[in-house]
């Protein structure tokens, strides 16, 4: 019989139907965990992003949110500026909150997110454009290399370490 199944003996089932099971039993971890991965990268960027995006309406609620609440936290600037804990991070309040700074627009580009095997640390690198004003004057960043660590905390992804730099051609 062309196209007819070989049935087993005992269980009286076929081939088919005892190896669809078996397939989707080693198959359905695999698409989950690449379903959770992309879930979880769609939350990293969210962050990254609030990290940035924040600075348009002066939201530092949105800011606070996204920046990991210890010493630990570091973020490393163009030049010499190096910022150590998220105490020191706050006193950055009084420049961002000032009616002299106007955050426009930002732009980021190449943006990837890498999330370690364990789920709870994910690193990035981007390409940021950062257009603002002081005092009515131009106070832009634009093709800054942009690099980050992230954590999850419970169920909320947190940046712990940030590095902003520019390209130095000689």
């Amino acid at each position: 019989m062309k196209g007819a199944s070989v049935k087993d003996r005992k269980t009286g089932l076929s081939a088919r139907t005892m190896i669809c099971p078996l397939i989707l039993t080693i198959l359905l971890p695999v698409i989950s965990r690449a379903q959770d991965a992309k879930t979880e990268k769609s939350a990293i960027e969210r962050a990254i992003r609030g990290s940035i995006g924040w600075a348009k309406e002066k939201d530092f609620r949105l800011l606070y949110s996204v920046i990991a609440h210890d010493s630990d936290y570091v973020e490393v600037d163009p030049g010499k500026r190096v910022v150590r804990g998220f105490n020191e991070f706050r006193k950055g309040e009084y420049f961002w909150g000032s009616a002299d700074f106007k955050a426009i627009s930002y732009d980021i580009r190449d943006l990837q997110i890498r999330l370690s095997n364990s789920g709870d640390v994910a690193w990035f690198y981007c390409v940021l454009d950062d257009i603002n004003e002081w005092k009515g004057r131009p106070a832009s960043w634009f093709n800054t290399r942009w690099t980050g660590v992230l954590e999850k905390r419970g169920d909320h992804w947190v940046i712990v370490q940030m590095h902003f730099s520019f390209a130095c051609d000689k």
